[in-house]
């Protein structure tokens, strides 16, 4: 009941005012919603890319913080950005999207500013270490994983 009590209040806010480069794309019922990011400065690694974000909320959202992946869209003009700590499958390593990372005071739009100045500060066209591993063998959902966060740098 509170979950969906806090993502209708989100949802409201979301409709009417979002800030530069972030878009509502879907949101059909409260428990998955798809959002479109763009970087608005010059960094040249995302420069006029469009980014899809997949928000999926339990029903303890905001006390546990949803899972949020990049999803690729059938076009190259929403690709999965290349950066050390988001893996070619989506999955980002994030502390703010970790158990220990994440707080109620979070929200939808909190965490897509924080991914659009994450990868505002990148600078390193790559991909996390062990990438092709990762993708390969990995079998838990994106919560469930627990990264270890050790470059504060990002």
């Amino acid at each position: 009941m509170f979950a969906t009590k806090r993502l209708q209040k989100e949802l409201i806010k979301l409709n009417e005012k979002l800030p530069p480069g972030i878009t509502l794309v879907k949101a059909d019922d409260l428990k998955e919603w798809l959002m479109d990011i763009q970087v608005m400065d010059d960094n040249p690694i995302y420069k006029d890319e469009t980014y899809r974000l997949k928000f999926t909320f339990s029903g303890n959202y905001p006390i546990e913080a949803p899972e949020v992946v990049f999803t690729p869209v059938q076009t190259p003009s929403r690709p999965i950005p290349l950066h050390p700590h988001i893996y070619s499958n989506g999955i980002i390593c994030l502390d703010m999207l970790a158990r220990e990372g994440w707080s109620p005071v979070h929200n939808v739009e909190s965490v897509c500013v924080s991914l659009q100045s994450m990868l505002t500060s990148n600078t390193k066209r790559e991909r996390p270490e062990g990438d092709d591993k990762f993708v390969k063998y990995n079998t838990r959902r994106p919560k469930d994983i627990n990264f270890v966060f050790h470059d504060n740098g990002v």
